[in-house]
This record gives structure tokens, sequence and C-alpha cells, in this order.
């Protein structure tokens, strides 16, 4: 029996059968009675939850395309730390807005709205189904309920938003630069992430081409809940077998959304995030893509690609073994995978969070087997009521209510599966001393 994903890893991947043991279904995109809008599916989850892999054989079984809602995965060359499609997957099945920009490079959820909408449209008129699966939820908002008014930046602007705010982001003045702009008319800035400088310039910029703060825009998503809760339903009491959503509020929107969260109890999820983890660092893996990152003359949580789990702390860790002429201790590494795992777990309770209040979601248990979850999610796709609910068998559950549950969270520790003792990481301190000593002379 296949499973989405395993509770605890197996050492070695499942075998992937060549063909699908599985007659392949006819699909049509469209509605033939109750709806002449576009069919499109989207599967979302937490890090480490399988929707990748479900996507992928989704993707077989209804001819479909896939189109990655990931924002790491738009970066060329960032390929173990956003657990990239191989390009055997990606032979298998077409991918979308993966490998596409250079790490050098930012990206934007406006920008990904309007690169995903339009391979939506390309994929349709290829009579395919698109498919977008990643964890990346406001990318996924936007996509599905539409994105702000806000004005797009001049070149004019732009340049001299940089100008106003490059000697704060080199002398390291975050709060004063966010103080100028909290003067300029956008409190709002204030409640931003440490060192966020992209999007600090970006408002500045909203600021100067509308003369209003962003937060003055109208948000088609939140419009869209008022109207939902307005109509006598409340999207946090939604049980994910609910199709109340599905039938009366997303009857608006411009395609017909089949949305689909992947989750798995809380502890199983966190014990698999730790191990992905570890897994991401074997053969060198993310150091060496960070150490990469480095070299190109980016630095950690300066961009959008460097502020990415994972590669920030990698490209910490390696600037301060840098600073030590290439030395690092076994405690080093330690504790680094350590602020790693944990930063991977938070972000995954994140995502849990905020797909938690979005009503448009059927939740299912990952941990369920392949075959049934692929047959309901056809199922799903083909019906026309809008009513079909998620079978007891398959839902999971929004909340860890179990009290046992609740202690076992709070007692969670991570135990490592292949760094264990301090020999565990001979190799990775070995190749840290050869190749971060040569450029002790560059960091300054």
């Amino acid at each position: 029996m296949t499973f989405l994903r395993l509770p605890y890893p197996a050492e070695a991947p499942l075998r992937r059968h060549s063909r699908p043991p599985f007659r392949t279904r006819l699909f049509t995109t469209y509605c033939s009675t109750t709806s002449k809008r576009p069919k499109v599916i989207v599967i979302s989850g937490p890090t480490g939850a399988g929707k990748s892999r479900l996507a992928l054989e989704l993707a077989k079984r209804v001819n479909g395309e896939i189109i990655s809602a990931d924002s790491v995965q738009v970066y060329k060359g960032l390929d173990i730390g956003s657990a990239k499609p191989s390009l055997e997957e990606r032979q298998e099945v077409p991918h979308h807005l993966v490998d596409v920009l250079h790490p050098s490079e930012d990206y934007s959820v406006g920008k990904f709205y309007e690169d995903a909408r339009q391979k939506t449209e390309e994929i349709l008129s290829r009579g395919r189904v698109p498919i977008v699966t990643g964890g990346t939820g406001l990318y996924l908002r936007w996509f599905i309920y539409g994105k702000p008014d806000v004005p797009k930046a001049s070149p004019e602007i732009t340049l001299e938003v940089n100008s106003e705010l490059a000697d704060f982001q080199r002398d390291g003045h975050w709060d004063a630069a966010v103080q100028l702009v909290v003067k300029a008319g956008d409190p709002g800035v204030q409640s931003l992430a440490a060192n966020d400088w992209y999007r600090l310039r970006r408002r500045l910029e909203i600021i100067k081409l509308s003369g209003t703060s962003p937060s003055a825009f109208q948000v088609p998503y939140n419009s869209f809940k008022e109207k939902f809760e307005s109509s006598g339903a409340d999207s946090s009491d939604v049980h994910p077998s609910n199709g109340e959503f599905q039938e009366k509020g997303s009857k608006d929107l411009d395609y017909d959304f089949i949305c689909f969260f992947l989750s798995t109890q809380r502890l199983d999820l966190y014990r698999s995030i730790d191990f992905r983890c570890e897994d991401m660092l074997l053969d060198d893996g993310i150091l060496s893509e960070s150490k990469w990152l480095l070299d190109l003359g980016l630095m950690p949580n300066s961009n959008s690609a460097t502020r990415a789990i994972g590669y920030r702390q990698a490209m910490d860790y390696l600037l301060r073994s840098r600073e030590q002429r290439g030395w690092s201790s076994s405690r080093d590494f330690y504790s680094f995978l350590s602020e790693f795992q944990k930063a991977s777990r938070n972000f995954a309770k994140r995502q849990l969070t905020w797909f938690r209040n979005e009503p448009i979601y059927r939740w299912i248990n990952a941990s369920r087997p392949l075959e049934n979850v692929l047959s309901f999610i056809c199922d799903a796709y083909e019906d026309q009521s809008g009513k079909l609910q998620v079978p007891r068998s398959l839902c999971m559950e929004k909340d860890v209510a179990n009290p046992k549950d609740v202690r076992l969270l709070k007692a969670y520790r991570t135990k490592n599966r292949h760094f264990i003792s301090p020999e565990d990481c001979t190799s990775i301190l070995d190749w840290v001393r050869e190749t971060q000593g040569e450029h002790t002379m560059s960091v300054c």
C-alpha cells in the first residue's frame, strides 16, 4: 500500500512505478451544467506533507500540468532546500514557475499572480487541467481571490526609493529605516520582519506612487471573506468536509477552484520535518547551494532567495565559519542544524494557522493511502454539485483537540536520524574547512 508520506520516512525513497497502476480517466476542464468556469485544482499543505508527490501523480491521472506556488522553487540552483521536483519528474509532467529566475532577482506575490494566471490560461487552452501546488499561503490567496489594485512601481520611483534606503541598509539601521517609512505615511511597516528590506522598499514605493498607505487598498480576499461571513457562515467554523463554501462562496471567483490542504498529525509532521532537514545536509546539499549564494555576493536575508528557511540559516553558519578561517566545531554545526529544524517546524505551524482560516480548502489526512486520496480528488473534480464531502477515513481535523496530543506537542524534542554524535558531522566539518577558509579575506 502506497502512502502520500510516511510518519517516519524510510531510509530510501519508495520506488515509483514508471506507469501509474491505474487506468487514466478522461477529464474536461469545464463543468457541463452548473458552471461555465474552468476548473482549477489547488493542492497545498505544510512543508513535508507530500503535496508535490500527490500533485505529480494526480497530473498523470487527469492529464494535468503543475504550476508551482513555492516562493523558492522559482529560483535556479536552489534545488535541495526547496525540495524541487527532479528533472525526471518534470519530464513526466510539465511544471511551470520552476527554475525561472536567478537568485539575485526578487520575486513578489504580485508577479506570481500574473505569471500563475497566465500559465493557467495557457494550460486550459491546451485542454489540460491546471494543478497549482505549493505552501506559500499569500501566493495562493492572491491567485484564488485576486490581487489588490496597488500601483506598479516605475523605474524612477524605484531608483528614488533605493537611494533613500541604501545607506540605512548598508549600515544595518533597520529601525531608523522603518521610522522613515512610518513618517512617510505607513505605520504598518512596524509589523514587518526585521531586515525585510524588499517589503520595506515596496511599501515606500506605494506611498510615493499613490500618496496613500498600502493598507488603504482593498484586498479582494478580505472583501470575499466578509461577504461569505455576512451570509451567516463563520469561516473559522467550517468543517473540512463541509461543502457550504464550495456551494455558495466560490461562485463569484474567476475559476471553479477545487482546493485541498494536506496535513497529518502534528507530532508526525514535526518528526518528518526534522528528518528532512537532516537529509538536506547530506552530501553537502543545502550547504553547497548556500555557499554558491554567498559566492554570488548575496547576504543572508537580503532578498527573496536568501530569506528562505534553510538558506538563511546555512548562509549565516558559513559566514561564521569564514570569519574563523573555515573552522567550525561540531557544537557550531549542531547549533545550526537545530536552528534550521526549529525554523522549519515554526514555518509549518504558521502554514497550518494560515490555512485553518481559509474556508475554500478541504483538509485531507496525508498519511492515508495515496490511491484513496487520488480517487477522492478525482471524484471531487468530476462532481458538479459542489457538495462533495471528504470521507471520514480521509478527513484531517484542523486543530489539535486531544489533551494527550497537546501535552506531547509541548514535550516534543528533536531526535535526529543521521546526526547524533559529534563524529557524525566530521565529513561536513571537513568540507567547511576546505571550502570556507579561502574566503576569509573577502568577509568584511
